[in-house]
């Protein structure tokens, strides 16, 4: 599903150069869930940014659906982020004294979606989502941090995207909470077949993922199968592992 071979991302401020991202090749299959980890700095969210076309490498190819995403004109680009990718955030992102409801409708009011279309596949993700209905009709600014992750899952997903890209999504979570929403990122990817790209710089968050690639000084350093995730979904690590790409 992705492919980015020696990719390379360098910012230019006046004369000085900054070289984040220095060479990386590797390949996500269709139905992984996997786990981008690095501290800070280390080049990991401006990867993010690159393979969910916000941004674009400055030298190196990236491939989706073994397309050259580089071909692609801005309309194109926009159509895929839209029907194929869904994005999840630390902050959030979702507006304050709008219901949960109309929050996660809004990508299918743009899309041009009729309105009893968009209620009904809104509140399908919301379940998926794990927010129970008893909240739909409540301001997002009324919710807890977990519920608004929640609702921001839900809005990622109501257009049904093959691939989700979660940008520190427990980094505004207590742990606890953070556990609870991690679960429902593995239950997406196993129930579901959801292609998860999990964005962090904790280890215990990377655990929960299949596959952990680690990146230090803008390389991947370590692309490992986690043959010991995490997991409190009734205990079920049964399905095996990829192979490693």
């Amino acid at each position: 599903m992705i492919e980015c071979k020696n990719i390379t991302k360098t910012y230019k401020t006046g004369t000085i150069e900054s070289q984040v991202l220095k060479g990386l090749s590797f390949k996500i299959d269709d139905g992984e869930f996997v786990a981008i980890i690095g501290p800070s700095g280390s080049g990991k969210s401006t990867l993010m940014h690159i393979i969910g076309m916000l941004d674009t490498p400055t030298s190196g190819e990236y491939l989706l659906d073994g397309r050259d995403v580089s071909k692609f004109n801005d309309d194109q680009l926009a159509e895929i982020r839209k029907s194929k990718i869904g994005f999840v955030f630390q902050s959030f992102n979702l507006l304050p004294r709008t219901t949960v409801l109309r929050n996660v409708c809004l990508p299918l009011v743009y899309a041009g979606v009729e309105k009893s279309q968009r209620e009904k596949r809104a509140k399908e993700s919301l379940a998926k989502a794990g927010l129970p209905e008893e909240y739909h009709t409540h301001s997002s600014n009324q919710l807890s941090g977990g519920q608004m992750q929640r609702v921001a899952i839900a809005r990622a997903l109501v257009n049904d995207p093959a691939i989700i890209f979660a940008d520190e999504p427990t980094g505004n979570l207590d742990t606890k909470t953070g556990e609870i929403v991690l679960d429902t990122f593995g239950k997406l990817n196993e129930e579901h077949n959801h292609t998860i790209v999990l964005i962090t710089h904790e280890r215990e968050v990377a655990e929960y993922a299949r596959r952990i690639i680690t990146v230090r000084d803008g390389l991947i350093v370590d692309d490992l199968l986690n043959n010991d995730r995490r997991t409190s979904m009734n205990g079920d690590n049964s399905r095996p592992a990829k192979s490693k790409t």
